[in-house]
């Protein structure tokens, strides 16, 4: 469960060692970036990939591949800590630590639920949605960044009308709002957005409930600056929902199309993920399917959205989204393509413009 030295030294030379790459990657002003990936699919990733990434030009480069984290779909850092969802039937959550330049396993917890597919660290624990089972699980962080034994397990109830997709529910995103306070689970089958407060021993008690309305399947959501308005990515109809939010409570507002006027209605789109401008000037969403960044003007100090373009993605079902640190340029994972590109953003206008194409397995996530 460590680095493969192969791949590292692949990067930059044999004989060039190990260490010799994570001193290149900081001589040439590189950060590392972790890529989510799913080992059991044909063309998949071997483990959770690793890159470099040049903050001045945007590019990506391979520098490993952390093996033995089965379908790690999506990741977290945490200074030199890493978290990365198992995302599997039995499904699971793996700690990891950069130790002299290496990421390494530290332990692996069972989530008690199915497929789980996004995770947060909030308040000393890691919280993870189990989307087949429609769950959430809590696991406190040790001081050694391990992971000890589950404390929680919510269930959720609920379904929608797709009965393909909604035949029950399906957690999809769990998030903490801006306050830290509260705690929030995107659940796609129940067309809802469970809100919850977590306790210093690790539970979760329910707050508040925000209905969609029905057949949205809202996947994930991300907060304004402010701190009081949210914005819903639903991925069953290709929509965004503006939600007010005041201690605990969203209140859905005004919905709008995640795709220009006239576009073509198959093949079928499905939104996945969605950012906000550091500034909150600007709002981003990939269309998988349309295979485009939607982007959106923020209007009314967060209570409004316009879109601005669906630029092209120059790849095939971009699921997920990132902007790195300094907010200079967005990189969109291209699940079908098998490649991870880069924008340059306009800070004055939120328009992107594509500089980079990195190829990757199967690439599903972009963890900073």
């Amino acid at each position: 469960m460590a680095v493969d030295r192969r791949r590292f030294l692949g990067a930059v030379g044999v004989g060039a060692g190990l260490l010799m790459t994570e001193g290149v990657a900081e001589a040439r002003g590189e950060v590392r970036v972790y890529l989510g990936t799913y080992t059991t699919w044909t063309g998949g990733g071997a483990g959770l990939g690793i890159a470099a990434y040049d903050p001045r030009t945007g590019r990506l480069r391979s520098v490993g591949v952390v093996e033995g984290v089965p379908n790690p779909s999506f990741a977290i850092t945490a200074g030199r800590r890493v978290y990365a969802v198992n995302e599997q039937s039995a499904g699971a959550v793996t700690a990891l630590e950069v130790r002299d330049g290496v990421p390494r396993v530290l332990n692996t917890q069972s989530t008690g639920g199915a497929d789980p597919c996004h995770l947060v660290l909030h308040r000393g624990h890691v919280l993870s949605a189990n989307y087949s089972s429609g769950s959430v699980s809590v696991h406190p962080v040790r001081r050694d960044g391990g992971l000890g034994a589950r404390t929680d397990l919510v269930r959720h109830e609920g379904s929608g009308p797709d009965p393909d997709r909604q035949e029950g529910p399906h957690a999809h995103q769990v998030l903490p709002d801006p306050t830290g306070e509260f705690v929030f689970a995107v659940d796609l089958g129940a067309d809802a957005v469970f809100g919850y407060r977590l306790s210093p021993e690790g539970r979760l008690t329910r707050v508040s409930t925000a209905r969609l309305h029905p057949g949205a399947g809202p996947r994930h959501l991300a907060f304004h600056p402010n701190g009081r308005f949210a914005y819903v990515a639903n991925e069953l109809d290709s929509t965004i929902v503006v939600a007010s939010y005041a201690r605990g409570e969203l209140t859905p507002g005004q919905q709008l199309s995640t795709l220009p006027a006239g576009a073509p209605t198959t093949p079928r789109n499905y939104p996945a993920e969605v950012l906000v401008s550091a500034d909150g000037r600007f709002v981003y969403l990939s269309n998988r399917g349309h295979d485009s960044v939607a982007v959106f003007a923020v209007g009314r100090d967060g209570a409004e959205l316009r879109l601005v373009e669906a630029v092209p993605v120059g790849g095939a079902f971009p699921r997920h989204l990132a902007l790195d640190p300094a907010g200079r340029f967005l990189l969109a994972a291209n699940q079908n393509s098998g490649s991870v590109t880069t924008f340059a953003v306009d800070r004055q206008s939120g328009r992107l413009r594509q500089t980079s194409t990195f190829e990757a397995p199967v690439p599903v996530c972009v963890a900073f």
